[in-house]
């Protein structure tokens, strides 16, 4: 083994794939990017993390809600260019030509060029860490995405794509809690 740096360690355990979360403060949708995400149970629950310096932390905050939009890795540079620019500044479904859908139980759109959606409600903010706990309300998938293939963030400015999928429910399904 070789020593690495401890400030770039958690380029090993980057999180679940990058993601969209839009918003809506009621009179502008808004999107932004984000790889800090993290599954927190079966319920289904999902965290991540964001601050005040992020225009959409504002309608997040107001509204409680938002939308997770998970794109594919086909989407990469423009999912990375919308992070790259800000809400106060621009119409980022107009910028980069996205649809914005009609959410169920939500007020903050859905992404039509995104492969899946989940409509979030905040249920806790943890302020020290800037890092928001969703409750999911309803989640949509679009099953005719020709790619299906996520993209996960290495923390500096590389991303990977997932690869082949490996298939071992046969070992987990004997583990799952019932119901699951």
């Amino acid at each position: 083994m070789k020593s690495f740096p401890l400030n770039r360690a958690f380029t090993f355990l980057e999180p679940g794939p990058v993601i969209l979360v839009s918003t809506s403060d009621g009179d502008k949708p808004n999107i932004m990017t984000l790889s800090w995400t993290m599954v927190l149970d079966f319920t289904p629950r999902f965290a991540f993390m964001t601050g005040p310096w992020n225009y959409s932390f504002r309608a997040l905050s107001k509204t409680g809600e938002c939308v997770i939009a998970v794109p594919t890795a086909e989407m990469a540079k423009t999912v990375v260019s919308i992070g790259a620019c800000s809400g106060a500044d621009v119409n980022k479904f107009e910028k980069f030509k996205l649809t914005p859908l009609e959410a169920e139980f939500v007020k903050a759109p859905l992404i039509k060029e995104c492969y899946a959606n989940l409509e979030c409600r905040v249920v806790d903010y943890i302020k020290k860490h800037g890092i928001f706990i969703l409750d999911a309300a309803a989640a949509w998938v679009d099953e005719k995405h020709r790619e299906k293939r996520f993209f996960h963030a290495i923390g500096d400015g590389r991303f990977i794509a997932d690869g082949e999928k490996i298939n071992h429910r046969k070992i987990m399904l004997k583990k799952l809690p019932e119901g699951v």
